[in-house]
């Protein structure tokens, strides 16, 4: 059960829309989350009111078109599954939204069973 927050800068409601169709596309693909299990939080940067920031870390040239992903989920994937994770947001952030991949800034926490509650103030995975 991924929670996802994406940040983009300058988006509109369907630049954002096709990055969370990209982003839930690859998470179903590269780690086999179930298909209705999306629960995303998309917020659009003006760059005035709110704006995000960057550099050119690590030799990546990064501009305005930056879009940082934030994923949360439980723990047990491999790094090979975090990688191919990796590409495909990449891949079809820039199909879907003409994100280029270098502007795909991508993040994972993971953390353990107890720390989700899905609903009615249950802990619906602990064991």
């Amino acid at each position: 059960m991924p929670f996802v927050r994406i940040d983009a800068l300058g988006a509109d409601s369907a630049r954002l829309d096709a990055l969370g169709r990209a982003v839930h596309e690859a998470l179903v693909e590269t780690i086999g989350i179930p298909a209705d299990d999306r629960f995303q939080v998309l917020t659009g940067h003006d760059g005035t009111r709110s704006t995000l920031r960057y550099d050119d870390y690590l030799g990546v040239r990064r501009d305005s078109g930056i879009v940082y992903v934030a994923i949360t989920m439980r723990a047990g994937r491999s790094p090979a599954q975090k990688q191919a994770l990796y590409r495909r947001i990449a891949e079809l952030a820039q199909e879907y939204a003409g994100t280029e991949p270098r502007n795909v800034f991508v993040t994972v926490t993971e953390n353990e069973s107890i720390d989700w509650s899905l609903g009615n103030g249950e802990a619906q995975y602990a064991l």
